[in-house]
């Protein structure tokens, strides 16, 4: 049935020139995207599974940036609960300039214009991260080997395949990425959640020690990111409260000049939680 409905909206996006989220001010409907349907203030979105975290919800950063796609600028995302897949979901935008997913009643996430400003380290080079990446600790183990963005058990070609590992001197994880063609992409413009997603998963494994979720993701995108060319993600420590984990992200062109940054807020799992799955 959900499968009839998909193909029913992508039918009617379409036909009414509907705007793929994450691309303000562009529209069509690609195979490999959220779909969204609707007015600019309220529509429909569906996350596919490719687009998973753990094994049965969206992964945090790439739902952030389709929440935040909603609204123009940095901003600041929340996930309030764990993001479904292949589910129906409603995205609007409230008169404060609020972005609200639900899932019927339940609130899913929601996104607010802000800026960030954010003290960034030096990145490494491309040929540094590609270094770091081999000593990647999920190649070991792994809570979510199937992630989109850092799972190395997705299929070749699949995943985003962001790899990050520790250099010492730096106090920071790096990762190499070129994102190819399979990547959701407009006209080799790799779409902003997609960036999002990136920001995401680096920002965790700094705290690799600790098995959590994300909660909150404040990004800024600054330049574009494109199909074929080559980019440095890193990651970094900027302490933590209780169960809250607070790391910086950031990915650079292979110039050194930065393309996206974030401030994220990890939430450790209990014991009981830590098999994560969406109702």
């Amino acid at each position: 049935m959900l499968g009839d409905v998909l193909v029913l909206e992508l039918k009617l996006a379409q036909q009414r020139h509907t705007r793929v989220s994450g691309i303000p001010g562009r529209f069509g409907v690609a195979e490999d995207s959220a779909v969204t349907i609707g007015s600019p203030s309220v529509t429909r979105v569906i996350i596919k599974s490719r687009f998973n975290g753990p094994p049965d919800s969206g992964n945090g950063g790439y739902v952030c940036g389709i929440v935040a796609g909603a609204i123009e600028g940095p901003s600041i995302a929340t996930l309030r609960s764990p993001p479904p897949l292949e589910r129906a979901l409603v995205l609007g935008t409230q008169d404060n300039g609020q972005a609200v997913l639900r899932d019927g009643e339940t609130v899913i996430g929601e996104a607010i214009a802000q800026n960030l400003e954010l003290d960034l380290p030096e990145p490494p080079s491309f040929e540094e991260a590609v270094e770091a990446s081999k000593l990647f600790p999920g190649y070991e183990a792994h809570a979510f080997p199937t992630c989109f963005v850092c799972g190395p058990g997705r299929p070749d070609n699949d995943g985003m395949s962001i790899f990050p590992g520790w250099i010492p001197e730096r106090a920071l994880v790096a990762a190499p990425w070129t994102p190819g063609s399979s990547m959701p992409n407009d006209y080799k413009r790799i779409r902003d959640e997609i960036v999002w997603a990136a920001l995401d998963c680096t920002s965790y494994f700094p705290h690799y020690d600790s098995i959590a979720v994300l909660g909150r993701l404040h990004s800024k995108l600054v330049r574009d990111t494109r199909v074929g060319e080559r980019y440095v993600a890193i990651g970094w420590k900027i302490g933590g409260e209780g169960r809250k984990l607070w790391s910086g992200s950031a990915v650079f062109d292979e110039n050194g000049d930065v393309c996206a940054m974030g401030s994220a807020t990890w939430i450790t799992l209990k014991t009981k939680q830590q098999d994560f799955r969406v109702a």
